[in-house]
């Protein structure tokens, strides 16, 4: 069986030196104030829906809005800790 051809590698060269980038710093307080902020006051709104929806006149108006704006609420403190560092 006639032996297979051997190919010839090229030598390594490390790309390019880049642009050196700006490491960011720890997030501010605030931020995570807020974003802790907006996942609890979402996560009442739902538990104050459940519980007393019925008796209270601003949620008995939205009816099932509610739980747009509860989950709503959650999920932008959610997409919130993606930025968190």
């Amino acid at each position: 069986m006639p032996k297979s051809k051997v190919r010839k590698k090229t030598t390594y060269t490390p790309p390019a030196q880049r642009a050196a980038v700006k490491e960011a710093g720890p997030t501010s307080p605030v931020y995570v104030v807020v974003m802790l902020g907006l996942m609890l006051i979402g996560l009442a709104w739902l538990v104050v829906n459940y519980i007393a929806g019925d008796k209270i006149a601003l949620f008995t108006a939205l009816g099932s809005w509610n739980f747009l704006i509860g989950f709503s609420l959650i999920v932008v403190g959610l997409l919130m800790t993606m930025r968190w560092r």
